[in-house]
């Protein structure tokens, strides 16, 4: 049996008329580029995650970056990143010409350890980035406290956490700003690139669309130096016909994780934090870590069972960050993630036939 990491199909194939349909609205009216599609996508997506403003941009990175151009961090500044994330985190804050500093998790949420933000402070911090990673919520209050205690700006990165909880409210809406990615592996994906900007902030959200759209408040009058970061109509118009599903979405996908929690027994593996009331996991990815990961990767490769690393090589280990000359060891919980992780496959609509075959595999493993 065969069983992919992710699959887009039955999603797909779903809202294959809608999508079908949107496609064609826009090419209809023959208007690409900052229009009605955009426009209601944003207001739909702000109320979503109950913010004020959202602002759709090119990418997740994009928007990471714009929200920190918005808030005027550049050169000889710092910005507080978890150590354990996509490496588009700490990229968004090169780009500004800022100062990535790496805060190591907690190895039991892979989320940055709030306990560990304070010790990496410095007169020149002007920001915290709390990833939501894997589709969990980072530790939002404790957060927030520490920012205003040192008067720092929260940005959430919010690319894998669509319709994630924390005591309630949704991310997006947990801090200053977030920076969502609609990459089409994501638990809200548009079938291309994509991004937005969420804020309850309105000057802030003039300045990142006008950032985005070459530094330009209106049409050949520019006021600052901008990029070209733009959220087209057609990605707009699929977003908006996915956009109601994302909920039964993920739900189905924590119904599939409780699958794994009740069936997976191997004691080499150590399994992700379950779904709370406090803490509403979304699963966009179902990690695992093992001792013996690359072992498992390969048998469950060679049964037929998809799988990635999440991630495999630090950030401060790549090779463009070297001048940051972070030494192995220093970050060693970071380092301990990228050694032992594994995701398994997670994806809207897995059958039982499939879950109960990745249990079964896995618990074989010795």
């Amino acid at each position: 049996m065969k069983v992919p990491f992710a699959t887009f199909l039955p999603m797909h194939n779903e809202i294959r008329q809608e999508l079908d349909s949107a496609y064609n609205r826009v090419l209809d009216k023959s208007y690409f580029i900052q229009g009605d599609e955009c426009r209601k996508f944003e207001e739909e997506f702000a109320e979503y995650c109950g913010v004020k403003y959202c602002v759709g941009v090119a990418t997740g990175l994009d928007a990471l970056f714009l929200i920190l151009k918005a808030m005027n961090i550049g050169n000889g500044d710092e910005v507080i990143v978890p150590s354990n994330t996509y490496i588009a985190t700490a990229l968004a804050v090169s780009y500004t010409g800022a100062k990535p500093v790496f805060v190591e998790p907690e190895i039991e949420t892979f989320n940055i350890n709030s306990s560990r933000i304070e010790e990496k402070i410095t007169s020149n911090t002007k920001a915290i980035i709390a990833v939501h990673l894997q589709g969990r919520t980072a530790d939002m209050e404790a957060i927030n406290v520490i920012a205003k205690k040192h008067n720092l700006k929260v940005i959430e990165d919010a690319a894998q956490a669509h319709g994630a909880k924390y005591k309630g409210k949704k991310a997006g809406s947990l801090g200053d700003a977030a920076g969502f990615s609609f990459y089409p592996g994501k638990n809200l994906g548009a079938l291309g690139d994509g991004g937005c900007v969420t804020t309850n902030n309105k000057e802030l959200a003039d300045k990142v669309r006008a950032l985005g759209n070459y530094g330009s408040d209106y049409k050949y009058h520019n006021i600052y130096k901008g990029v070209n970061s733009r959220l087209d109509e057609i990605q707009a118009a699929f977003l908006r016909v996915k956009l109601p599903n994302l909920d039964r979405w993920n739900e189905n996908r924590r119904a599939t994780a409780k699958k794994y929690f009740e069936g997976i027994k191997n004691p080499l593996l150590k399994l992700p934090l379950k779904s709370t009331d406090e803490f509403e996991h979304i699963y966009h990815v179902f990690v695992i870590r093992c001792d013996k990961r690359d072992e498992l990767e390969k048998y469950l490769n060679e049964n037929g069972i998809g799988t990635l690393k999440h991630y495999p090589i630090p950030m401060h280990e790549q090779e463009c960050y070297k001048d940051l000359a972070i030494k192995h060891g220093e970050l060693p919980i970071a380092e301990e993630i990228s050694r032992t992780v594994l995701s398994i496959p997670m994806y809207y609509e897995m059958t039982d036939e499939e879950v109960n075959y990745v249990i079964d595999k896995i618990n074989e493993f010795k």
